[in-house]
């Protein structure tokens, strides 16, 4: 099964996934190796065409611990 995420809430929100899995999608966005060239506040998921702020992966990240 392959998912396609187009938002970092489409992540955390996911019934499916456990938080360990979340935040391992969640953290591999946020990381530099995701970052969009000359666009550093901004993250692309490999093999996806639409990019998400950083600040909206980390606010994913952030709901996960509540």
């Amino acid at each position: 099964m392959t998912l396609s995420f187009h938002h970092p809430r489409d992540v955390a929100t996911h019934p499916q996934l456990e938080p360990e899995v979340k935040r391992a999608i969640l953290a591999s966005w946020a990381s530099d190796a995701s970052a969009v060239k000359n666009r550093p506040a901004l993250r692309r998921l490999p093999n996806s065409r639409q990019a998400a702020p950083i600040d909206d992966i980390l606010g994913a990240l952030k709901t996960l611990d509540s």
